[in-house]
């Protein structure tokens, strides 16, 4: 078997899959780089939207409907959020951390906080 960073042929163990503790240890931070870069990117869209949507609610407003394109004005992206909820009556909730939004018809949205 071969080391999978530097390819040299692995003495000892069958199972063994690195040459060294170095060659362990470079394998792992490399998958930890693009990982970190991956998290980040989704992070920065995620922070942008609550951002977008804690501007546009306000800090003492609970739930507010507002028309969707002035999301779409703002470059608020639809497609990320955090987790979802559905609701009692079928009604699907998107949440971004502490805000959520659900589309009440094809041109409304509905922008809630949790209490």
């Amino acid at each position: 078997m071969k080391c999978k960073i530097c390819k040299i042929i692995i003495i000892g163990r069958t199972d063994k899959v690195f040459c060294t503790v170095r060659c362990k240890n470079l394998y792992h931070k490399k998958l930890r780089a693009v990982t970190d870069v991956a998290v980040k990117n989704i992070n920065i869209i995620l922070h942008r939207n609550r951002s977008i949507l804690l501007e546009i609610l306000g800090k003492y407003k609970f739930q507010l409907k507002i028309n969707r394109i002035i999301l779409e004005k703002k470059k608020f992206n639809f497609k990320y959020h955090t987790h979802y909820y559905i609701n009692t009556k079928g009604k699907l909730y998107h949440h971004i951390y502490d805000l959520a939004w659900m589309e009440f018809s094809d041109d409304e949205i509905l922008i809630v906080r949790k209490r």
